[in-house]
């Protein structure tokens, strides 16, 4: 009997052996070149194949996420994943349950470790899309004691504030293959109505995210699964400002698929719409994002994306804001507001990409001047900062300032010669708040202009246009030096 056990043995390896070599020789193994004979019998070499369109990978993850002390990091409202599936429990196996803890792992099977902390009070709320919903997944959560954390965590000092150890309701899930339920593809995107105080927009493509299949919502009603009961979703629970909180998420199903998670923190707050418009070619821009909030002596990147289509963001009352967007061939934009100014306006905050092509105009409406002066009154900077930045953002944009005047053309010299003097006001604005006075020229109205002014004024009873000034994009600084 043992020999015979012996040659299968060896027979075994030798065959293993022999389809590792066979497998190697097929990678290694080159292909002929081809090649094509033209009309005129000179033969040419075949032209490569087009490169294949990027396939989207999973987020790979790091090795050694499956110990404590190297918990991942999680944004806040950002989707981490789709993931790789954990592979092991790790280095150390800080979970183990006993008899007097029996709601814990019984061990980490494959598991990933990540970490959040809370920017404001609210409840903790997480999501977790699994790419394969018959693998049985668990997870628990810890608030950070301190010093010593993982240590307490392996002996059993600090147990879970929060614990999902459901089993997979296989019943359920057979049940719906069955009926062809979960073989619904769900659209990846919906069109999105967009209205706002300048009309209906162009509708807008919105993906359309996963359902999810596990974690914490503020509307679930369990306060916990223990691994004989069967459920998806487990109450939320109150996080306070500074806190910090680790997950732990346990795939026991060996050869399982990865997952997607979210974390988020449900508080009272304003969470509107937030798109880049393009208002002469009608479209929305794309562009690269940052939003930065600070408050309570911290900050946070909210957003930090490329390629921002439009989407909700999340703002907080009692924080500051500041946004900073960019497209190539457009004046960047950068603003910065308060979350509780934010409350009264629509839900949609539109921003107008102007571009940076010579030609394009802004009309300044809100500045005043002395009556028959050029000197600037009120609170100009509440207008003209915003240019101000832009043209900051942009030091090889040079632009025209052209001045205006409401008149009825008694005196079109003198009114010429105010509107110039307007326009070089605002000029001098720019170059006390740091822009070169060799990016600026300047430009009144002209006799012909201020006699049509002077005519449209009196045909609509009075009434003169609200322009006091003008932008015009001249070119690049450049171009000034090649002409």
């Amino acid at each position: 009997m043992k020999r015979f056990l012996i040659a299968f043995l060896s027979c075994a390896l030798l065959l293993g052996a022999a389809v590792d070599v066979q497998a190697q020789t097929k990678k290694t193994k080159k292909k002929a070149t081809t090649t094509k004979t033209t009309k005129k019998g000179s033969k040419k070499s075949s032209k490569a194949a087009a490169p294949a369109a990027p396939v989207k990978t999973d987020v790979e993850l790091p090795y050694n996420s499956n110990d404590c002390i190297f918990a991942i990091p999680l944004q806040l409202d950002k989707p981490y994943g789709p993931t790789t599936a954990p592979d092991g429990g790790g280095r150390i196996q800080e979970i183990v349950a006993d008899k007097t803890h029996p709601n814990l792992f019984e061990r980490e099977h494959n598991s990933v470790w990540y970490k959040i902390k809370v920017p404001y009070n609210g409840e903790l709320e997480i999501s977790i899309v699994q790419k394969n919903k018959w693998d049985d997944y668990d997870f628990l959560v810890y608030k950070n004691t301190g010093t010593y954390f993982s240590n307490q965590v392996i002996q059993n000092k600090v147990l879970p504030v929060a614990v999902h150890l459901a089993t997979v309701d296989s019943n359920s899930l057979a049940a719906a293959a069955l009926s062809g339920a979960d073989r619904k593809r769900q659209p990846t995107s919906k069109k999105t109505a967009v209205r706002t105080d300048e009309g209906v927009m162009p509708s807008l493509d919105m993906p359309v995210e996963a359902k999810p299949t596990i974690g914490m919502s503020r509307e679930a009603t369990a306060k916990m699964f223990t691994s004989k009961q069967t459920g998806d979703f487990i109450k939320s629970i109150p996080v306070r400002m500074g806190e910090e909180y680790y997950i732990v998420l346990d795939c026991r199903s060996n050869n399982g698929s990865g997952h997607t998670i979210t974390a988020s923190v449900q508080a009272d707050a304003y969470e509107p719409l937030v798109l880049f418009y393009d208002r002469k070619a009608r479209r929305y821009v794309d562009v690269d994002l940052m939003i930065l909030e600070r408050g309570n002596g911290s900050e946070r990147p909210v957003v930090q994306q490329q390629h921002f289509r439009g989407g909700k963001v999340k703002f907080v009352p009692g924080f500051s804001y500041t946004l900073y967007a960019k497209h190539d061939g457009y004046f960047s934009v950068y603003r910065e507001f308060n979350a509780r100014d934010l409350m009264l306006q629509d839900t949609v905050m539109l921003y107008q990409m102007e571009r940076t092509e010579r030609g394009s105009t802004f009309q300044i409406k809100d500045i005043y001047f002395e009556v028959d002066e050029a000197t600037l009154i009120g609170n100009p900077d509440s207008v003209l900062m915003d240019y101000v930045a832009m043209f900051r953002n942009h030091p090889d944009v040079t632009f025209l300032v052209k001045g205006y005047v409401q008149s009825y053309g008694v005196n079109a010299e003198a009114d010429m010669l105010l509107s110039l003097d307007r326009a070089k006001s605002v000029k001098e604005y720019f170059i006390q708040h740091g822009i070169a006075a060799e990016r600026i020229t300047t430009a009144g109205m002209t006799k012909n202009e201020i006699k049509r002014a002077a005519a449209a004024a009196l045909d609509r009873g009075g009434g003169f246009s609200s322009v006091k000034a003008e932008i015009i994009i001249t070119g690049k600084l450049g171009d000034l030096k090649t002409e």
